[in-house]
């Protein structure tokens, strides 16, 4: 691996952080706002997978017993 040294690894740096495209307000906010309704979509789910395991499980259970 070739050796740097640190002032050309600041310019390298430098030149790859003006390479980068920033999201402006509007898509930040955007996905944002995806990020909860995604969020709250897989709770809701997860809550009903969850209602569905305990209910089978107590079903199985009450029939043992």
């Amino acid at each position: 691996m070739a050796k740097t040294n640190p002032f050309q690894f600041a310019q390298q740096v430098r030149a790859e952080a003006a390479k980068v495209v920033w999201p402006n307000r509007r898509e930040v906010g955007l996905t944002t706002v995806m990020v909860l309704v995604m969020a709250s979509l897989f709770a809701i789910f997860f809550f009903f997978v969850d209602l569905a395991v305990r209910f089978g499980l107590e079903t199985i259970l009450d029939m043992a017993s």
